[in-house]
């Protein structure tokens, strides 16, 4: 094969540090939006994002050449100085994610479930 070609879903969970309700209703989809910049900038694309305000879930495929735990590491940083600018100096994650592979037939399902 001349080329590489690869399907890889995940569906990402983490948590705002101490699992605190930190994510507010005011900024929550800008949240979304900006970490699908994250991840689209790493060559990825978010399918889906939601969450409660004690943590997120991201449905995403993510390139080969990219490992997701530093697209997990790169997008909770990076929102995270995100917010910080923002004026929202305790805002920061939890430590660690959680990492679920999707079959492309499940899809359909996650997305709901996370909307």
């Amino acid at each position: 094969m001349a080329t590489t070609f690869t399907n890889l879903i995940a569906h990402v969970v983490f948590s705002t540090k101490h699992r605190d309700p930190l994510i507010e209703a005011a900024w929550r989809d800008d949240l979304y939006g900006y970490i699908g910049g994250i991840i689209r900038n790493r060559g990825g694309i978010l399918l889906a994002a939601g969450g409660m305000p004690d943590h997120v879930h991201l449905l995403l495929k993510w390139p080969a050449d990219t490992v997701l735990a530093a697209l997990a590491r790169d997008a909770k940083a990076i929102s995270s100085g995100w917010r910080h600018e923002n004026e929202d100096a305790d805002f920061g994650w939890q430590t660690g994610y959680g990492g679920f592979s999707v079959c492309e037939s499940a899809v359909p399902d996650v997305t709901e479930y996370i909307r």
